[in-house]
């Protein structure tokens, strides 16, 4: 029994010996401010001292812990030594843009592993009062525009062009280009009885005669008349046989078509049967003959020439009107070949850029689609809120005025940046609110969460599906992620389309900070836009 109350006196001796060093440590810990009343802009001097024992550790607070005024200068610790322990005086700036009465939340300090707060201070924040009799008033000025910057579309505007460029060379050197004709080409173009005389000059420079090759050489004569006659009077002359082709000429004069002399086709029946013999029954004439047989060919064609009545206007008419048609045909057949060639080109650039990029991903550079042109946009980096969240967006962020209830606005201070709204269905919110004074325990997260979604249910979102996991930024900075599916009423037509959500929460002792994105479900691009910005957001601290 005495030993139990023994023990029960010790553990009581304890106990107060705990309360009283935590009572001694308290005052240790002392805050002031150089001044309750400033202007707008001014700084006043947060000041804190601490006496402690000299083994003990000392942290101070960083960042910005005083919203909401704002921290503008941490100066540096002042150590003064007394015997065995240490006076430690820390000093921050600290302003306001908004006049007021604004209260300096109590501040952490830990000593060893204990720790203490500091008093809450009033400060008031007072305007500047302006005399206008002195100083004139101007109007607030426009928002400039500013150019957007140009990037590198000029390379990729290049390369089209000089890809243009080098497939129209390729289609006028080898289709509108006016080529220079062939030797095969000119003979084609002259009239017939002018090329009959040329072939006749080539026969008499090739080596038949010479060779003694009777039988090429007759092929090559007769084939001359043949093609005049059949070109200028009959024009089945090439296909006939000898005794055909004379019973045709025959019939010609004797209907006054041809004014061809009985002699004449006398002499041209003669030299088409001996050509006949020398082909096909191996005969073989004089050399002279040959030469001969070309002379009278060469006369023939001359008499044929003759015979043959002047073409009436009518003719002339039909024959310029057909050769019109002929360069009409020859121009279209050029066009269309252009435009298959240009349609083929396209379709294999569409194909060959589906199979390396995607068709979805041509369709849409092509056509165009809101959420590419977003991702593939100059997207802004830049911090928004005290204390600042840094983020990259496709476009900056605006801010909007949030209403606070009038009894709140002493308690906790709202600001928040935004890009669409949840009528649009891509939207993105950053918002930070910072509290006068911690609250017991910590901001609750989870309530925050809940209020956040109550809101949205109230701008006409319905069907929300929540998933939660926890959050860490690039540079550190832990929170909660919420995300999952809703659906948006577009612009309030009561067109719900399905959409996705992401909601990422951040909270300190009197700080909570958030971030909300929507954007469009079956969306690859949105999705690399939500990804993009999400890895992109830091939490940081405002240093001196």
């Amino acid at each position: 029994m005495m030993n139990f109350e023994s023990k029960q006196s010790k553990t009581l001796v304890l106990s107060l010996f705990c309360i009283l060093f935590s009572f001694f440590l308290n005052a240790q810990v002392k805050s002031s401010i150089d001044s309750t009343s400033i202007k707008i802009g001014e700084q006043i001097t947060f000041k804190v001292e601490v006496e402690t024992d000299t083994t003990n550790l000392v942290v101070f607070p960083e960042g910005q812990s005083f919203s909401p005024l704002e921290v503008i200068e941490f100066y540096p610790i002042d150590t003064l030594k007394k015997s065995d322990k240490y006076n430690l005086i820390k000093k921050y700036g600290l302003t306001q843009f908004d006049s007021g009465t604004y209260t300096i939340p109590q501040q952490k300090i830990i000593i060893t592993d204990k720790a203490f707060l500091t008093d809450s201070l009033k400060v008031e924040v007072n305007n500047v009062v302006v005399d206008t009799t002195k100083q004139g008033l101007y109007d607030i000025k426009p928002i400039i525009g500013v150019e957007k910057s140009s990037g590198d579309w000029w390379k990729t505007a290049l390369i089209v062009l000089l890809i243009i460029a080098v497939i129209t060379a390729l289609l006028y050197w080898f289709i509108w280009r006016k080529k220079p004709l062939t030797e095969e080409e000119k003979i084609a173009l002259l009239p017939p009885y002018d090329r009959a005389k040329l072939a006749l000059k080539k026969l008499d420079e090739s080596t038949y005669l010479e060779e003694e090759n009777l039988k090429d050489y007759y092929s090559d004569l007769t084939f001359i008349i043949r093609k005049y006659l059949d070109e200028k009077v009959y024009d089945r002359a090439l296909e006939s046989t000898t005794d055909e082709l004379i019973d045709r000429l025959k019939l010609l004069k004797q209907g006054n078509q041809v004014d061809l002399s009985n002699d004449d086709i006398k002499n041209l029946e003669s030299i088409l049967k001996r050509a006949d013999l020398v082909k096909f029954a191996k005969s073989a004439p004089d050399i002279e003959l040959a030469k001969l047989d070309r002379n009278t060919i060469d006369v023939e064609i001359d008499h044929v020439k003759e015979a043959l009545p002047e073409p009436t206007e009518e003719e002339k008419l039909l024959d310029e009107q057909y050769r019109e048609a002929l360069e009409a045909k020859k121009k279209r057949k050029k066009i269309w070949l252009t435009a298959g060639i240009a349609v083929f080109l396209l379709c294999a650039t569409f194909a060959g850029f589906s199979v390396k990029y995607g068709f979805g991903y041509v369709k849409d550079t092509i056509l165009g689609h809101d959420s590419k042109e977003l991702l593939e946009g100059t997207w802004v980096t830049s911090d928004y809120g005290v204390p600042p969240i840094s983020i990259s967006t496709p476009k900056v962020l605006q801010r909007v005025q949030t209403p606070v209830p009038d009894e709140l606005k002493q308690q906790m201070q709202l600001t928040t940046f935004a890009y669409g709204t949840l009528l649009d269905e891509f939207s993105v919110v950053v918002s930070t609110t910072v509290m006068a004074q911690a609250p017991e325990g910590g901001i609750d997260v989870e309530k925050a969460i809940e209020g956040s979604l109550k809101s949205m249910e109230a701008q006409g979102v319905k069907d929300i599906v929540t998933l939660q996991e926890k959050f860490t930024t690039p540079n550190g900075a832990e929170g909660v992620k919420t995300h999952g599916t809703l659906k948006i009423d577009i612009l309030k037509s009561g067109n719900f389309v399905d959409a996705k959500y992401v909601m990422l929460h951040f909270a300190s002792d009197n700080v909570l900070q958030q971030v909300i994105i929507t954007s469009p479900s079956d969306d690859t691009y949105a999705e690399q836009i939500v990804e993009r910005i999400i890895n992109s957001i830091e939490l940081k601290k405002e240093e001196a």
